[in-house]
């Protein structure tokens, strides 16, 4: 029979789990958090202009709808108006809830915010009523 001594049943823990190691983040948050006096950039900003003015930055992505994102969004829209959401137009008949969602695009009232990721991993945020929606569509679905 094997000596005790050698095999470690308890898989190398002794009264108390080791802690794992902190990622890359982690160590500059616990030093933030040591430091008061550093002030975070991102609230310097706000408290210099106020919270009613949002900082307006210089966007990279092009500023029309994509088919896909128009895709998903009158998809989505007309889920949401199929399950009884509050529609945001003013109804002359229409019944099918994809009908008056393309309704509601057209007259930019869909209360959705694109978000597009881009390379680097950060993302920029678009309102439906910001983007421009390509004529091609509109002529399908009998808009100016």
């Amino acid at each position: 029979m094997a000596d005790d001594g050698d095999f470690d049943m308890d898989g190398g823990y002794e009264d108390e789990p080791q802690e794992p190691e902190p990622d890359e983040g982690a160590e500059e948050e616990a030093d933030n958090e040591n430091n008061e006096d550093t002030a975070d950039p991102l609230l310097a900003e706000t408290d210099e202009k106020g919270e009613d003015e949002p900082k307006e930055r210089a966007r990279k992505t092009s500023k029309y709808m994509t088919k896909y994102e128009r895709a998903r969004i009158l998809g989505t829209r007309a889920l949401q108006i199929s399950m009884n959401a509050p529609v945001m137009v003013e109804l002359e008949g229409e019944t099918d809830p994809l009908e008056i969602a393309m309704k509601e695009l057209r007259e930019r009232k869909i209360p959705f915010t694109i978000r597009r990721y881009l390379p680097d991993g950060s993302y920029e945020d678009w309102g439906v009523d910001e983007l421009i929606v390509e004529d091609s569509w509109k002529r399908q679905v009998g808009g100016d």
